[in-house]
């Protein structure tokens, strides 16, 4: 038995219960007659490449924490005084949001900008009730004396890429400003982004998303965390070392000549925000971003909405990769900028190959031990730390950023912030690879249910019924998978591999036991029984 392909016939063949089998595996006495062979080979070159591929992604985090810090000094300033204010036209658009269109509205006619400077579009795709609750808001503002319509489509065609570029045909406003159904932003955003405009060079100015109901339920605290990690160090990093960054789909404005000349709004991926942002820089426009300008929003608070959501992002920003970074590795522009749009569109390409890690981890921590931890220690454990410490401090950097005096109480969080982002890659993997392989899918909006700060409402008793299919049932696999390995690690007394796979562990078992238990909570509500479906007459969507 030299290698662990014989070992593991020899094991095939041992009669007995698996305990017997379980405890000739754990032998240290095989290590003695550990020599490797192709078998082996076959296990652990994929293993290091993937390795080595997370660990760049791990690096390049480090590198944006670094540009963060080195161009601080590059920040946009006050605005410049303005002396005659433009049209502006707002658009929100809507699709089945009945908890909170009327919030949306109510906060943008509050807005501190001239009224007659100010046009509103209500875009309204919805199928549901949300029909008759915006347009009757749309009425009361407009006996207020607010230039406000009310656009609806019989149809989704282009999803919220489709029913912005409707509304454009009608749009009045020099610039084009946009707020998702779940914000709500604050009295003068307009005045604080607008006079950035004089400079004629300027197509986009993008704010910071906040949280209202950050502190809802620890859910809603990691994904804090993680978008705050998104809007100081992606962002700010990017915009200070004077990188391509994108437009979030909300809480910003357009110069609308900017929209116009990089081709307009199109609808083949499903982050079209993204898609605009880098045909637009790549036409010469300048974008800000006012990282001190902060718009409150909706974090998702159950945990099928939470991963619907990020998928979405995950597919999109690869279909956009797929579609814009040959033209963008071609275009006469300076390498870190290349380079640096390569790791922001391709980042998610992490998932699929963190599953792949995962398939692998177990079997080849068997043929390490059988090499030798001395190895382990030397090349897998740095090449571990390069790819999940740069988590730790991408996000630990971004808080303490934000919080100066309070961001130490986000240590807690880490742990289950590094869980989570291993959880959702099931969901985020399969994303990915459709995205690869040209498969289309609709927009999945991520529903609202009106839940604000630290309330005791239940979300649950809204009306929005989301199935959770099969994935969690994979993803709590997994975690016994994992638990399987720590197991092994405990018996072969290799106690510096068992926080990492505890992270494995909890990812997945959280993730398929919080969507397995709310779709049944759901369902219960309902009064569903296993595999029907809630009936369409009562308004939910049907996702």
């Amino acid at each position: 038995m030299n290698s662990l392909f014989s070992l593991g016939m020899w094991l095939a063949g041992t009669q007995g219960p698996f305990s017997t089998v379980w405890q000739r595996l754990t032998d240290k006495t095989f290590r003695g007659l550990y020599q490797p062979n192709g078998f082996d080979v076959a296990i652990l070159l994929p293993y290091f490449v993937v390795l080595v591929v997370l660990a760049a992604y791990g690096g390049h985090r480090y590198w944006l924490v670094y540009n963060f810090f080195k161009h601080r000094h590059v920040e946009p300033g006050p605005p410049p005084a303005q002396s005659e204010w433009p049209k502006v036209t707002i658009q929100l658009p809507v699709f089945n949001e009945r908890y909170v269109v009327d919030r949306l509205v109510e906060s943008v006619v509050r807005l501190d900008y001239p009224r007659e400077k100010l046009e509103i579009q209500v875009l309204d795709d919805s199928t549901d009730e949300t029909i008759d609750v915006a347009r009757a808001c749309v009425e009361r503002c407009q006996t207020l004396g607010f230039s406000i319509h009310y656009l609806h489509r019989d149809n989704r065609e282009g999803f919220k890429a489709g029913a912005l570029a409707e509304g454009m045909k009608t749009a009045t406003g020099e610039f084009i400003c946009i707020f998702d159904a779940d914000f709500q932003p604050h009295t003068d955003f307009l005045r604080r982004t607008i006079p950035y405009f004089q400079n004629p060079r300027i197509g986009m100015v993008q704010a910071r998303w906040t949280y209202m109901n950050r502190h809802y339920s620890s859910l809603t605290e990691v994904e804090a965390i993680l978008l705050d990690g998104h809007f100081v160090m992606e962002h700010g990093g990017r915009y200070r070392e004077g990188s391509f960054f994108n437009f979030n789909g909300t809480a910003g404005v357009w110069r609308r000549t900017t929209i116009e000349d990089a081709g307009g709004w199109e609808h083949d991926t499903l982050t079209e925000d993204t898609d605009l942002s880098y045909r637009a820089q790549l036409r010469g426009w300048k974008f800000l971003y006012l990282m001190d300008l902060e718009c409150p929003s909706e974090l998702p608070v159950d945990m099928n909405s939470f991963k619907s959501q990020q998928a979405r992002w995950a597919k999109g920003l690869t279909q956009v990769a797929r579609k814009s970074l040959p033209r963008i590795l071609r275009a006469p522009i300076p390498l870190h900028i290349k380079a640096e749009a390569f790791f922001h569109l391709t980042a998610n390409l992490s998932y699929p190959l963190m599953m792949l890690l995962s398939t692998l981890l177990l079997p080849a921590m068997i043929v390490r031990f059988y090499q030798g931890w001395l190895q382990v220690l030397a090349i897998d454990l740095p090449l571990f730390l390069a790819s999940t410490c740069s988590i730790s401090s991408f996000y630990l950097m971004s808080q303490r950023e934000l919080y100066p005096k309070t961001w130490k109480r986000s240590i807690l969080y880490l742990p289950f912030v590094m869980a989570l982002g291993i959880g959702i890659g099931v969901r985020n993997s399969i994303a990915v690879i459709e995205a690869l392989l040209g498969i289309r899918s609709e927009f999945v909006r991520t529903p609202k249910f009106r839940i604000e700060g630290e309330q005791p409402e239940n979300w649950i008793a809204k009306a929005y019924l989301r199935r959770s299919g099969w994935m969690p049932w994979l993803e709590v696999t997994l975690g016994v998978y994992f638990a399987l390995a720590v197991v092994y690690s405990l018996q072969n007394e290799n106690y510096a591999t068992v926080p990492f796979l505890l992270l494995f562990v909890g990812g997945y078992a959280y993730t398929g036991a919080m969507s397995l238990g709310q779709g049944y909570l759901e369902r219960m509500r309902f009064g569903l029984a296993s595999g029907e479906t809630r009936p369409a007459a009562t308004g939910a969507p049907s996702f």
